[in-house]
C-alpha cells in the first residue's frame, strides 16, 4: 500500500483578505511613524519627535542659512511682545493642515522692523530676505524652526524683501496674527509661490 502526500489546503478567500488588509495597515503605520518624520520633517502622530526622527531630516546649514548667520545685530528676539500701540500693519490667517504661506515687507537698508507674530498652533517658520540687487540667488536665512510665536526686533541689512514662510504640519486648522511697526514702504504675499501685493491695515 502506498502513503499518498497530504493535499495542501489553500487559504480562503476571507484569509487573503484579512491578510492583505492587515499588511496595508502595518505598511501605512510604518509610513506615517517613521518614514514620514525620519525622511521629511512632516511628524503629523508626535511619535518621530518622541522617538527622535524628525531630527535626522534636518539638514545641515544651507547657503541662505550661513549667509545670514555670519550677520550680527540683524535680530533681536524677545518672550514677549514691542510694547507699542502704533503698529503700522496687522495681518492674520487661518493655515489648513499642510497649507503654507509667505508675507514679506519692503524694506530700505537699514530699516527696524518690530514685530509680534502668534499662532493657535505650532508652524512651521522661516525668517529670511533677499535684496532687490541679486534677488533669491543672495537670500539670507536668519531664523526658521517650529514656534507658535515670535516676538523682536528686525533690522534690515539691505533694501529687499523680508519677512516669513509658515507651514501649517499639524492636522488642524492653525490661525496666524502677525502685527509689524516700521518703516514700510509695500507688503507682498506668496501663496504657491505666486506674488500678490496686499494693502497695510493699520490696527483699529
Amino acid at each position: 500500500m502506498t502513503d499518498t502526500a497530504p493535499t495542501a489546503v489553500p487559504p480562503s478567500r476571507k484569509k487573503l483578505v484579512v491578510g492583505s488588509l492587515a499588511a496595508v495597515a502595518v505598511a501605512a503605520v510604518a509610513l506615517v511613524v517613521f518614514v514620514l518624520p525620519a525622511e521629511y520633517g512632516i511628524d503629523p502622530t508626535g511619535a518621530g519627535k518622541a522617538l527622535g526622527l524628525t531630527k535626522l531630516s534636518e539638514p545641515a546649514m544651507n547657503e541662505e542659512q550661513i549667509r545670514g548667520a555670519k550677520r550680527v545685530g540683524v535680530l533681536a528676539l524677545a518672550e514677549q511682545p514691542p510694547q507699542r500701540t502704533d503698529w503700522t500693519d496687522s495681518w492674520e490667517i487661518t493655515l489648513r493642515p499642510y497649507e503654507s504661506i509667505e508675507l514679506k515687507y519692503t524694506l530700505d537698508k537699514g530699516a527696524a522692523l518690530d514685530f509680534t507674530w502668534t499662532a493657535t498652533g505650532p508652524l512651521y517658520y522661516d525668517m529670511h530676505s533677499h535684496p532687490f540687487d541679486g534677488g533669491d540667488k543672495l537670500t539670507e536665512t536668519y531664523s526658521l524652526g517650529t514656534l507658535d510665536q515670535m516676538h523682536g526686533r528686525y533690522v534690515s541689512q539691505f533694501s529687499g524683501l523680508h519677512g516669513w514662510y509658515w507651514q501649517n504640519r499639524t492636522m488642524s486648522d492653525v490661525t496666524l496674527s502677525l502685527k509689524a511697526a516700521g518703516p514700510i514702504t509695500e507688503s507682498t504675499l506668496f501663496e504657491m509661490g505666486i506674488p500678490r501685493k496686499r494693502e497695510l491695515t493699520p490696527p483699529k
